[in-house]
């Protein structure tokens, strides 16, 4: 069933999960999350992040992925990751994308806040769910140009009461596109923000945390966290793997099937973690 992400993310806040959003690229990694999560009977987050988009136009995945969730049997929420500007998100929701998220975290305060306010105007009509980020979730990648800022709990606190978004993204040590599990979460800078919001948080990168710590976070207000990288590592690595070992093949669709099945292992794992056996 396709849904938006306000009652799961409040859900899983108020227990001891966390939600995973899985960044997919195509049927394929979207087929093995939506597979495995109704193996667990756990929600399921699909997200297109801007590289997706930028690959293919955001309405053919709206098309794709709204099918798949509606087939599902558990809980699907289609969600646009990392959208700068509130075209895009106007083209999201049209498509039928049940939730979207309005990054402004390389603005100014005060403009981010703004834009997140018209993004959550617009969305709410069409009751589709909105994320955004305050602070900035900076990447492990040097080539790409974003500061990274730590979130400042008092900031959180007033934005989520101007704004009324469904889930705050807030950076308190992990790195986008982490390849390592090294990430060192500052806890007590997300203790101080749980006790000022009430709004579900959200962990960007979370490829880069340790076991440990996902299993961790999964128990504190955080409701979702994003996760990419471990998905795409996997698949590119088994699919090299299996061109290397098959140099006759030249069926894609044969290619594809091993680095599923790799894809489906890691996506169980991470629900695991998270509360979800």
């Amino acid at each position: 069933m396709l849904v938006n992400m306000k009652e799961m993310l409040s859900l899983a806040a108020k227990s001891d999960k966390a939600v995973p959003g899985f960044n997919v690229f195509g049927y394929e990694d979207a087929k093995m999350v939506i597979e495995a999560a109704e193996e667990i009977n756990a929600p399921v987050i699909l997200m297109t992040n801007k590289d997706a988009v930028e690959h293919m136009n955001v309405k053919y995945y709206a098309a794709l992925f709204s099918a798949m969730g509606k087939d599902a049997k558990v809980p699907v929420c289609i969600h646009l990751d990392h959208a700068k500007n509130l075209e895009i998100i106007e083209e999201a929701i049209e498509g039928g994308y049940t939730s979207v998220m309005y990054d402004g975290s390389q603005l100014p305060f005060e403009e981010n806040m703004a834009n997140t306010v018209k993004a959550v105007e617009m969305a709410k009509k069409h009751d589709v769910s909105v994320e955004a980020e305050i602070g900035s979730v900076g990447y492990s990648d040097p080539n790409i140009k974003a500061k990274a800022v730590y979130t400042e709990p008092s900031e959180a606190k007033e934005f989520a009461e101007t704004t009324g978004v469904d889930a705050l993204a807030v950076a308190v040590g992990t790195l986008h596109r982490m390849q390592v599990q090294n990430a060192e979460v500052q806890y007590d800078r997300l203790a101080e923000i749980e006790e000022l919001t009430s709004v579900p948080l959200v962990i960007h990168g979370s490829t880069g945390l340790k076991d440990e710590d996902l299993a961790k976070i999964a128990k504190t207000n955080v409701g979702k966290v994003n996760i990419g990288t471990a998905l795409r590592m996997v698949f590119g690595h088994t699919m090299r793997d299996e061109i290397n070992n098959n140099p006759d093949e030249f069926d894609r669709l044969k290619f594809f099937k091993e680095p599923m099945k790799e894809v489906k292992k890691v996506i169980l794992n991470k629900y695991a973690i998270l509360g979800y056996k």
